[in-house]
């Protein structure tokens, strides 16, 4: 099985994709899984391979058409939010062992 790419989105690249790619890596430690997180902003995100994107609601628009897996999180600051949302994708990849899509 290839490793998981997750990417955190935010529009500029900077404050929020950070944010996200920190506490995504806290959630994968939690729970022992493994995957390659990357912190992109949304212009540099299209055409980029990947299996999960995560980003802020706002953003769903921009990422439409995507082939990856979107987790759209209300409340940035709400980590329980995010393992609720992420965790079943994550779950779901490793069964259907991850594409790399984009």
């Amino acid at each position: 099985m290839s490793t998981l790419r997750i990417v955190t989105v935010c529009g500029m690249g900077f404050g929020t994709s950070l944010m996200l790619k920190i506490a995504v890596e806290g959630i994968l430690r939690k729970h022992g899984l493994r995957a390659e997180v990357i912190a992109w902003d949304l212009g540099s995100v299209k055409g980029q391979p990947a299996d999960v994107l995560v980003t802020s609601r706002d953003l769903e628009r921009h990422l439409a058409g995507t082939p990856a897996r979107l987790v759209l999180i209300d409340n940035l600051t709400d980590k329980a939010e995010l393992e609720q949302k992420l965790l079943p994708v994550l779950q779901a990849l490793q069964h259907d062992g991850g594409q790399h899509g984009m």
